[in-house]
């Protein structure tokens, strides 16, 4: 679905990341916004089938190539990635989701998890591991999980966090202030026939999580309610 004509444009956008030459591009850019919008579609088809994205439209999941720069020291005007979440609602749905990330050289990934958390979700994290840790070492322990995800991402804490013991069982989860979980995809893998397969294939090792992260952080509140 996505050719290495995708790849090589964004290796050369690196070089070259000025409104100029993306000027002079432009067709260029919209070929290759042409071939992630087909992958997306596709994947919102398939990825529809196991998880819920009712109502989810392509234009809803991808992220614009357009640099924020006005409160940026960094005044580079272009992402030299293409990105986008499949989720329900898309990439605005404040939800865990699936994010896909083209980058030329290796870069490329499929990652989710625990990135940003607000300090309610990451106490109620906390307080998942404290009282039924068991739920998410099940899933990340997996070994299929484990071999598709092989480490960790994110930040900890330095420190015991505030109201845990120093010796608590599962310190080092709770210290966890990101828990983010990613597999990369050489550009022979991003440009093959079967590239949105290998991203589904890795989606549905990772939905436990999200799941797990998506029920503490909004759906378990809606049930007390």
């Amino acid at each position: 679905m996505l050719e290495p004509s995708t790849l090589q444009f964004l290796s050369e956008l690196r070089e070259n990341n000025n409104r100029e030459w993306f000027a002079e591009n432009k067709v260029r850019y919209e070929a290759a916004k042409a071939q992630l919008e087909a992958l997306v579609e596709y994947l919102l088809k398939e990825a529809g089938k196991f998880t819920d994205l009712e109502n989810t439209k392509v234009k809803d999941c991808i992220f614009r190539i357009y640099r924020d720069i006005r409160f940026s020291k960094n005044k580079v005007p272009y992402k030299t990635h293409l990105a986008f979440a499949i989720g329900p609602g898309g990439k605005s749905s404040g939800r865990i989701d699936f994010y896909i990330q083209i980058e030329p050289g290796g870069e490329s990934f499929l990652g989710g998890g625990m990135w940003d958390p607000t300090p309610g979700q990451l106490a109620k994290f906390r307080q998942e591991i404290d009282y039924n840790v068991h739920e998410l070492k099940s899933i990340i322990e997996d070994p299929v999980f484990k071999a598709y995800y092989p480490e960790v991402w994110g930040e900890s804490l330095k420190t015991v966090p505030k109201g845990y013991a120093k010796d608590h069982p599962e310190l080092e989860l709770l210290k966890r202030k990101q828990m983010f979980f990613m597999h990369k995809y050489s550009d022979r893998e991003v440009t093959s026939p079967d590239f949105g397969e290998k991203l589904l294939e890795g989606m549905r090792i990772l939905k436990p999580y999200t799941d797990f992260l998506n029920y503490i952080f909004f759906d378990e509140e809606e049930e007390e309610d």
